[in-house]
């Protein structure tokens, strides 16, 4: 029987986020993963989420694409905005960058959905992402899929998922403020 599920895009910030994300979304699309992530400091902090994300893709057999910027392209993104507290306008801009290249990638390899899991972060708002993701789709002439994948358990899915596939689970978002602000507590 042909497979009639719609390709999507679903932008990836990590391996422990992605679990629960691609087992859910998969149900209804066939899911690429996209892991485009300047954000993420230091270098070897990326190499080590890029390789658990490289596994857990084996791992379900999802296909993933990896797409790198230098630093320097997310310094200018979150540029004036260094101050910022965590959750503020800083990460909005993180949040900004990395949408809008993912929805582009969409466009350019002729998704016509995509989707992020950043939203199953209890440390995130949905609904500034969602905002995000709308606008950078509707921009683009595809389809965004809005979600909230915190929600009916979804965090504490992913959390069971990545024990299960004993994934590296990170402690901070990925940037330096992110680290600064952990190493503070």
């Amino acid at each position: 029987m042909p497979d009639t599920k719609q390709p999507l895009l679903l932008h990836a910030c990590c391996a422990p986020c992605a679990t629960h994300v691609i087992e859910l979304l998969s149900r209804a699309y066939r899911v690429t993963a996209l892991f485009y992530n300047p954000n993420i400091q230091p270098d070897e902090e990326y190499g080590q989420r890029l390789e658990t994300m490289r596994g857990l893709c084996r791992l379900t057999g999802t296909p993933l694409l990896v797409e790198s910027s230098p630093v320097a392209v997310w310094d200018a993104w979150v540029q004036g905005f260094e101050d910022e507290p965590e959750q503020g306008q800083r990460c909005r801009q993180c949040f900004k960058g990395r949408l809008e290249f993912s929805a582009a990638m969409a466009a350019r390899l002729g998704f016509p959905w995509f989707a992020t899991t950043l939203t199953v972060s209890p440390r995130k708002s949905a609904s500034v992402i969602n905002a995000i993701g709308a606008a950078a789709a509707e921009a683009l002439n595809i389809c965004y899929i809005a979600s909230d994948f915190k929600k009916q358990d979804g965090f504490k899915r992913s959390c069971e998922l990545s024990r299960h596939y004993n994934l590296y689970r990170q402690n901070y978002c990925g940037c330096r403020y992110s680290r600064a602000h952990r190493d503070a507590l």
